[in-house]
């Protein structure tokens, strides 16, 4: 060492510098490596809602649409049995009615499942966790089920992102023919799934997960999904 002690600040600089540098880097979650340490998703509270209250205005225009179509319907019957009487057209207008009806129940559908979301939203809390990713496959808290969802790894293909009322959105992805009486799944068959995974054809569907809500970005839920399933499930964009 010089007498002015340059080597000793040299060394100084340096080991700060080190220091300086493994403090500002950023730590990167990366899915874990333990087979058996699932991979928890958490959820923003506050988005959640915001999305719970697009969710019941969405479903309700829906409703009110098929229950437009369905009075049309039927008010075109009666009219055609009055105006045509005697004309023989009277089948017709009854398979028209017949046909309506569901349409016109499809609307007290609606109106039956928010009723017992509702119900369930103010006896519970919402879960912190949106979904949990492990070996064994993907438990997810849907929005208004009484119990998470459970679907292995052979019954699932992942999500897929798309974006719906202008916010991406993920839902999953079902291998064809799986239901809720699959070996191994669970919680399919609940009202508030059902209206998710398997939606309404006459109704806009309203998507699972809102991105922005999740704590974790897509890619990185993406590499977790493929690294638990071995690489059979994935997020398709």
């Amino acid at each position: 060492m010089s007498e002015d002690g340059d080597t000793a600040s040299q060394v100084s600089e340096t080991i700060t510098s080190e220091v300086s540098t493994s403090e500002v880097e950023p730590e990167v979650q990366m899915p874990p490596g333990d087979p058996g340490q699932p991979f928890v998703v958490g959820i923003d509270r506050d988005a959640v809602l915001r999305r719970r209250e697009v969710v019941r205005t969405v479903e309700r225009r829906g409703s009110w649409v098929t229950l437009a179509l369905g009075a049309i319907g039927i008010v075109a019957a009666i009219y055609a049995l009055i105006a045509f009487r005697g004309s023989g057209m009277w089948p017709f207008a009854l398979l028209l009615i017949l046909a309506m009806i569901p349409l016109v129940l499809s609307t007290v559908l609606v109106y039956r499942v928010q009723a017992e979301r509702v119900e369930w939203y103010d006896a519970n809390e919402l879960p912190p966790v949106a979904m949990r990713i492990s070996s064994k496959g993907l438990e997810l808290a849907c929005d208004g089920a009484a119990f998470p969802v459970v679907l292995p790894w052979a019954t699932v293909r992942g999500f897929t992102q798309h974006k719906l009322l202008g916010q991406y959105m993920l839902d999953v992805a079902l291998v064809r023919g799986v239901g809720a009486t699959t070996a191994g799944v669970r919680g399919l068959d609940q009202p508030s799934v059902r209206s998710v995974v398997k939606p309404n054809p006459l109704l806009r569907p309203t998507g699972m997960f809102l991105v922005k809500a999740l704590d974790q970005p897509v890619h990185v839920i993406d590499e977790a999904i493929k690294h638990f399933s071995g690489g059979t499930a994935g997020v398709l964009r």
